[in-house]
């Protein structure tokens, strides 16, 4: 297809689509003369993982071209090229490997790996710190009421990535871009729920 079908493919702007492969985002299509290029199937799939990332994921460019680099080439160590996939998604906090208390006791507790490199480690630790400072501390049972949930969720997510179409790369950076939002919107939707059939209350 010619770059306009592209663009009418995906709509991502033609400005765009020309910025992105002059920055090496968009492989470039294969040449049919001076100025013309043939496109496929997989610089629709291309665009549109990058719509995602930087639209719905909100990722800058620069991580973009970290988690696409990945994708391209994870190298042989698979679980090394994941962690660094998902530290190129937000929140983002780059600071040097360090302990995390909080985080370490709470992982410690529930059996799971506590690795303080890891950039999840450092945003659970975080988040833990903020809520005892605003003064709703996170309990012990709340967090292992949370934890049990969340690697049910997890171990779900994991049992499919082999058998999908996606590299486990991309498979484990876009649901974790993607499903994450999914994630929170259906909390605070069963929220809703709940507190609409407790306490009486309708949609309005």
């Amino acid at each position: 297809m010619r770059i306009s079908a592209l663009v009418e493919r995906t709509g991502v702007p033609l400005a765009t689509v020309k910025y992105y492969l002059r920055e090496g985002l968009l492989p470039p299509g294969i040449s049919t003369g001076a100025t013309q290029a043939d496109y496929t199937e997989d610089h629709v799939h291309r665009l549109q993982v990058i719509k995602a990332l930087t639209s719905a994921a909100g990722l800058p460019l620069q991580k973009v071209k970290i988690v696409l680099s990945l994708i391209d080439a994870p190298g042989s160590d698979l679980f090394s090229a994941l962690g660094q996939a998902v530290a190129s998604l937000p929140p983002y906090r780059d600071e040097p490997a360090t302990e995390h208390p909080r985080a370490r006791a709470l992982l410690e507790r529930i059996g799971q790996l506590y690795d303080p490199a890891y950039p999840a480690t450092a945003q659970l630790e975080h988040a833990l710190e903020a809520a005892e400072e605003a003064g709703i501390g996170m309990s012990d049972e709340r967090l292992e009421v949370y934890a049990r949930q969340i690697r049910g969720i997890a171990e779900y997510d994991l049992q499919r990535m082999g058998s999908s179409e996606l590299s486990p790369v991309e498979y484990a950076v876009l649901g974790t871009a993607l499903y994450e939002p999914v994630l929170l919107a259906m909390r605070r939707l069963a929220h809703q729920d709940i507190a609409a059939k407790r306490l009486g209350g309708s949609a309005g």
